[in-house]
């Protein structure tokens, strides 16, 4: 009886060892890296959208056909090298701070009870922190990949345009879009995890435990590839007006003054409707990147051997 009341009140939490946190950040750095990169094209369509005036009524497809008939095919990859290695650091940081501080939560919880009770709380303040640190190694190269994307003929690449920017600007203008681009990133980690999770809640709350046992490979990859869509709507809605805030920062748009100050002003001028510009190809491309990411993670993780992470649903406490 005593055992039985010990399993019911303290929460069973998986032992993590330093390298099991290694293969997390490598999942997640390959899986971001390898989606983000992927996703350049549409992302320099959806930039130019949000911030060059001569994009501001095209679709994502008529942007793409301007931009490949005045700067060539080649100019769809402007931002690739920023790209790719602001969210392998990126995605890493992401992924494991986020297994590291779920599990930590669910630790300071105490309980099963509680941590069901509070798993929201969970998710939003494992994926919030997680991104804050995460943000600080990809910010520096966002501003890069900005840079290369708004203004044609900055500089060749990630090398000449990181150091131009840096020597130009120094730290101050590398880190410009700090504050932005936390407004745009948490919102955005937030509907990725968040969302995702409560996806696995409700379709396993509709099966029971013998189907949820025996799901089959195909059952599993459509559950993680709708929950990643849906995540992925949820991502992009929530952090747009960061998204084209950060795009009009970065550029050098709006008055000087404080980023608070700043951020206000752009608002302002942009309005409701200037704010969610561009979003249209921003879910498209969210939904690919959230949904790819998912799948790419857990499959690095298995073939790294790595274990899975800590899952909280309402019925039971378990591991995925």
């Amino acid at each position: 009886m005593a055992s039985d009341k010990k399993r019911a009140s303290s929460v069973e939490t998986p032992q993590f060892t330093p390298k099991d946190y290694s293969a997390f950040f490598l999942a997640g750095a390959l899986c971001a890296s390898v989606t983000h990169g992927a996703m350049t094209p549409i992302d320099v369509v959806k930039t130019r959208i949000q911030i060059d005036p001569a994009f501001k009524r095209m679709s994502i497809v008529s942007g793409t056909r301007h931009v490949i008939a005045s700067e060539g095919p080649k100019a769809l990859l402007t931002g690739f090298g920023p790209t790719a290695v602001g969210y392998l650091v990126q995605g890493g940081a992401k992924f494991a701070g986020y297994e590291y501080w779920k599990k930590k939560s669910v630790e300071l919880a105490g309980s099963q009870e509680a941590a069901i009770k509070y798993r929201t709380a969970i998710y939003l303040g494992s994926a919030s922190i997680a991104e804050f640190f995460a943000d600080i190694l990809l910010t520096p190269l966002e501003a890069t990949r900005i840079r290369l994307v708004s203004q044609r003929n900055y500089a060749t690449g990630l090398v000449t345009g990181f150091t131009r920017l840096a020597r130009e600007g120094g730290l101050r203008e590398l880190y410009a879009g700090f504050l932005p681009i936390l407004c745009k990133q948490i919102p955005y980690a937030i509907g990725q995890f968040t969302v995702n999770e409560f996806c696995h809640e409700l379709a396993f709350r509709s099966m029971s435990e013998e189907t949820r046992r025996n799901l089959s490979g195909t059952s599993k990859f459509g559950l993680q590839l709708g929950s990643g869509v849906i995540a992925g709507f949820a991502a992009a809605i929530l952090s747009h007006p960061a998204d084209t805030l950060l795009s009009q920062i970065n550029k050098g748009h709006g008055p000087t003054g404080s980023m608070p100050h700043r951020l206000v002003v752009l608002a302002r001028e942009a309005g409701f409707r200037g704010l969610f510009a561009g979003l249209g190809p921003r879910m498209i491309m969210t939904a690919g990147l959230v949904s790819g990411q998912f799948l790419l993670y857990g499959g690095i993780k298995d073939a790294l051997g790595a274990p899975p992470g800590l899952e909280i649903h309402k019925e039971d406490n378990v591991t995925r």
